[in-house]
């Protein structure tokens, strides 16, 4: 579960908050805030509101990325998506039109992929269309190898920034997104450590 929500602080988050889950201390913090500094840098203008997710997972960073640099499968682990389909070859600039499960205010999302970079573990993609109020969407996923009681895990941090839709407030607009991420983190945390234990490590 994603737990306390910091602001300010020795991060730089913008018009959000910072998340983090009950396995973050304070050495584990200060490594989370490095790599926000390093990857995680968005600008938001005055109608955006922006944030951070952090996810610690008890599998290792290969299978973990694995399953988030999987740009034309997101379903494996986000269980909002009910169907994928990317046109072409799969590269930076590919789009992916996804169809959303029922429930939610939306049922279609268009989304380009802005980096994919197997080396560092850096997925980033921006929606471009859909039928939804997520405008100027763009986001930033890393993966990152640690050590969790003495085994493999994973960190995975998960930055955001988006439009604030008239009607609504930063906080309205940040609250709704950050609900959505941290679903989509405990089901690869499940789906990851489902996996690791499959395969004896982990």
């Amino acid at each position: 579960m994603v737990g306390e929500r910091g602001r300010g602080g020795d991060l730089s988050v913008a018009a959000g908050g910072w998340w983090s889950d009950e396995m973050s201390g304070h050495g584990c913090r200060q490594m989370e805030a490095e790599f926000v500094r390093r990857y995680h840098r968005h600008q938001p203008r005055e109608n955006q509101c922006s944030s951070t997710l952090v996810k610690h997972i008890k599998a290792p960073v290969h299978l973990v990325w694995s399953l988030v640099r999987r740009f034309d499968q997101p379903q494996k682990y986000k269980p909002f998506v009910s169907r994928c389909v990317v046109q072409g070859d799969l590269e930076i600039g590919s789009v992916r039109e996804v169809n959303v499960k029922s429930g939610l205010p939306a049922t279609t999302s268009t989304e380009r992929l802005e980096l994919l970079d197997d080396d560092e573990h850096i997925l980033s993609i921006k929606i471009v269309g859909g039928d939804h109020r997520l405008r100027n969407y763009s986001s930033v996923i890393t993966v990152h190898p640690e050590v969790i009681d003495g085994r493999p895990g994973t960190l995975v941090i998960e930055s955001f920034v988006v439009d604030v839709p008239d009607g609504n407030t930063k906080d309205e607009t940040c609250y709704f997104v950050e609900a959505l991420i941290k679903c989509n983190l405990k089901s690869l945390a499940n789906v990851s450590e489902r996996l690791a234990e499959r395969h004896g490590s982990g």
